[in-house]
């Protein structure tokens, strides 16, 4: 089976770019507003114009903190949603056993 892929242009942080990705364009349009929106975040937060590479670092060093605070949390869920199915077998093991 032949991997489509679509052409996409888009804007980020006043650059325009053509994406060619096999995944849905309006989703790769969704992922580059995300990313512009990032960028504009952190601009916002000097007092002075930065180079867009620096901007660039420090958007992916946000966005990589949400990613792995998103990744730990659910980790830390998992593990609570095993605790209580163990302790929910353990007690129907322990009701049929008696």
């Amino acid at each position: 089976m032949e991997n489509e892929s679509n052409q996409v242009l888009i804007t980020i942080y006043g650059q325009e770019y053509s994406i060619k990705a096999p995944a849905d364009p309006n989703y790769i349009k969704s992922i580059a507003e995300f990313v512009d929106e990032k960028m504009r975040e952190v601009q916002q937060s000097f007092s002075t114009t930065q180079s867009s590479t620096r901007i660039a670092i420090l958007a992916a060093m946000n966005i990589s903190d949400e990613l792995m605070t998103l990744r730990k949390n659910s980790d830390s869920g998992d593990l609570d949603i095993e605790e209580k199915l163990s302790t929910l077998i353990e007690f129907i093991d322990d009701s049929l056993n008696h």
